[in-house]
């Protein structure tokens, strides 16, 4: 049997959670535990941008040039076959329910376990927020559900909050735009909410996405955490790019 599916396949299997969508496997969850075994392994990666290494190596080039604002980066897989095609279907297919899927994902993540445990009930798990006019078309913010997962499957102390770092501009898709225009797109399109910056003071937060890209949102938003008092942020996203 081919494993290769188009997306209007995998969105018709979305609602099936006994099938798996990718192999069909039934009865399954909605990845079933061989198709995470064999499209999920752990990858080396840059502990502070996530992106893939050489077995041995902890730091990319780019971040020893010109280190991020993360304390630390995690990500649960790289954005291919089939991750990037169940992602299409969790984003645009108003399917919240995916977010279980790929919470369970991360919490495979290596290190990312004592990230969690290091976390106080003081810390937070924010969500990437969405501008206005994006969440009205999307319906839903997929960075929201899978900080409501993580938090519900990881037991964790620290808080979920969609409130508290906030976007104030709405910006083209950065997928549309060339890797050297990323970061200008998104420059100021993040603030803490003025009324509770001061709960970030001394704290740590988890920033959590779906997709890693060139990383520029993920740094602009850490950027205005840390201005706002935080004492360390660190990134968390199901899946990056290469």
């Amino acid at each position: 049997m081919s494993l290769r599916l188009t997306t209007p396949a995998f969105l018709s299997l979305q609602n099936l959670a006994s099938q798996c969508a990718v192999c069909h496997s039934w009865p399954a969850r909605r990845v079933c535990a061989a198709c995470v075994a064999r499209f999920g392994q752990p990858a080396a990666r840059c502990s502070t941008c996530a992106i893939s290494l050489v077995s041995g190596q902890t730091q990319c080039a780019s971040c020893v040039r010109q280190p991020p604002p993360l304390d630390a980066c995690f990500a649960a897989v790289t954005y291919a076959y089939p991750w990037s095609t169940l992602m299409t279907v969790y984003k645009f297919g108003q399917d919240p329910a995916w977010a279980a899927v790929f919470a369970g994902l991360l919490l495979r993540t290596p290190g990312l376990a004592g990230r969690l445990a290091a976390l106080q009930s003081g810390d937070w798990l924010l969500p990437m927020p969405l501008s206005a006019e994006r969440l009205q078309t999307r319906g839903f913010n997929q960075s929201w559900e899978l900080a409501k997962a993580l938090a519900g499957q990881s037991g964790t102390c620290a808080r979920p909050d969609a409130r508290l770092l906030l976007r104030i501009r709405n910006t083209p898709p950065q997928s549309q735009l060339k890797r050297e225009a990323r970061l200008q797109n998104v420059k100021g399109a993040f603030v803490v909410n003025p009324l509770r910056a001061g709960e970030l003071a001394g704290r740590h937060v988890l920033l959590i996405d779906d997709v890693m890209t060139s990383g520029a949102s993920l740094f602009v938003a850490a950027q205005a955490l840390r201005e706002a008092g935080a004492a360390g942020v660190s990134g968390l996203v199901v899946a990056r790019t290469e």
